[in-house]
């Protein structure tokens, strides 16, 4: 009996994570604001709700390593900044589930978010050759981002709330219905 449920929880968690990367990969190759991917929140969710939360990591680093393929890249580097900074909300999910409520999500949201960002810039002021190499080159590097920062932030609040209020519909809206009925 056991390794039935095992089974059946495993095939659950990997049609999730096939989901996850589908709508990652689709979302990042369709139009779509600058910044604003469900990287981020679809790695926090999959960190937060897999039963198999290792599976987790997979999901980013998928979609970016997919979506990459039509897309053209960036130097190398930047492309592993990216990949680990994607990654952390994967872990932020999984150090998530030890407390109940959507605070430890939004916070996991918004650090995610900031890391990222403080990352990824830093990534592209170091190799990209845009900024001189210079204290001044880092500040101007970061000024030019700030624009970004607010649509990377609310993007990534609006498709966690997507995320995680779509798994609460899909698990209270039959009770809510039998009951309304």
């Amino acid at each position: 009996m056991q390794s039935t449920k095992t089974r059946a929880d495993l095939w659950t968690d990997l049609l999730l994570v096939a989901f996850l990367i589908g709508f990652d990969v689709a979302a990042r190759l369709l139009p779509h604001a600058p910044g604003v991917w469900p990287f981020a929140a679809s790695a926090l969710f999959a960190g937060r709700m897999l039963r198999i939360p290792a599976l987790a990591v997979i999901v980013p680093l998928a979609a970016m390593l997919l979506s990459n393929v039509a897309l053209a890249g960036d130097d190398w580097r930047i492309t592993i900044v990216v990949c680990a900074a994607i990654t952390l909300p994967a872990f932020a999910g999984m150090l998530a589930r030890r407390w109940p409520g959507a605070i430890p999500v939004i916070v996991a949201t918004l650090s995610s978010s900031l890391i990222f960002f403080a990352t990824t810039n830093l990534a592209v002021w170091a190799f990209s050759g845009m900024y001189p190499l210079t204290w001044q080159g880092l500040v101007q590097g970061y000024v030019a981002a700030l624009p970004f920062l607010d649509k990377t932030v609310l993007g990534d609040l609006f498709w966690t709330a997507v995320l995680f209020g779509g798994a609460w519909l899909a698990q209270h809206v039959p009770a809510l219905l039998r009951r309304a009925l």
